[in-house]
């Protein structure tokens, strides 16, 4: 049996998020011990974010992401910001750079224990999204559900902000649409080769955004934080808001703002809730310290 490795459950307004230290060693979070920890109704999530040692120069360290099916996710905003609480609380820094699979992650947690992730350049070329078709515009692609002459959502934006998404715009409140039934339908469209992270969105003015999200991997998620840059990069791409934002998901808002330099930076907060220790291989775990700070 593997060595235990440490662990910490944490959220980010909502979306649950296992920080796993696997830094000093050569094993990985296996998809099975991923499956095992989510069916536990005490350490379910939306992602593991397993911390590595660095593998690049001037990185501080590589994290891999999974998501609850034990998929790899490429980027997981919620959850950069729940290791970067995790990390400061342990080493008293403030700003780290990670690696992941999607590229380099720059975050800094503020005095006031919000923290900023700048989750790099949205991508909007089809090839890059990926879509499995040529679509010239991605601002609105041909995509719908339901009717034709009647669909219940149709014409997402679409967008990759490190991982693929499909935004949905409706005028009436996001909650109505029976996102549980639709999510899966629209992440396994073949119009997606990938899957994609499926959302639901409202503009409430040019500076508010409501939005839900079905999370490729995980499912419904009371919080997506790379979901909620795509609808902000989106919205503004369809010229309906401005290029700062504040983004209401179901755990609570978050302010993203797309730069003129191209970057977008979501900043919101990050909470620990208990840790203990795990086995990368199987997911057997056993808990911890009940008070006190993560990793």
């Amino acid at each position: 049996m593997a060595k235990r490795a440490p662990f910490a459950k944490m959220n980010g307004l909502g979306n649950e998020i296992i920080v796993a230290d696997m830094r000093g060693r050569a094993d990985r979070v296996t998809p099975a011990a991923a499956i095992a920890l989510n069916a536990d109704p005490a350490t379910r999530f939306d992602q593991i974010m397993a911390i590595h040692d660095a593998r690049t120069r001037g990185t501080d360290n590589y994290v891999e992401i999974l998501n609850s099916d034990g998929s790899q996710a490429q980027a997981c905003g919620n959850g950069t910001r729940c290791v970067v609480q995790a990390l400061a609380a342990e080493t008293g820094r403030s700003v780290f750079t990670f690696q992941t699979v999607a590229g380099i992650l720059n975050a800094e947690e503020h005095a006031d224990g919000m923290i900023s992730v700048d989750m790099g350049r949205p991508r909007f070329d089809w090839q890059d999204i990926p879509l499995a078709e040529e679509f010239r515009d991605t601002r609105q692609i041909e995509l719908q559900i339901g009717p034709i002459d009647a669909p219940v959502l149709h014409s997402p934006s679409a967008v990759s902000m490190g991982n693929p998404h499909a935004v949905f715009w409706v005028d009436d409140d996001v909650w109505s649409h029976d996102l549980e039934k639709l999510g899966p339908l629209l992440e396994n469209h073949p119009i997606f080769p990938e899957r994609a992270n499926i959302s639901i969105a409202r503009i409430l003015s040019r500076g508010e955004i409501d939005l839900r999200t079905w999370e490729r991997g995980a499912g419904l998620t009371r919080a997506c934080g790379s979901a909620a840059c795509a609808a902000a990069v989106s919205a503004a791409r369809l010229r309906r808001t401005e290029r700062k934002v504040i983004v209401n998901v179901p755990g609570g808002p978050l302010e993203i703002e797309w730069r003129d330099d191209d970057h977008v930076i979501m900043t919101g907060p990050a909470e620990w809730e208990f840790s203990g220790t795990f086995d990368p291989e199987t997911g057997t775990w056993e808990r911890e310290a009940e008070s006190g700070s993560a990793a």
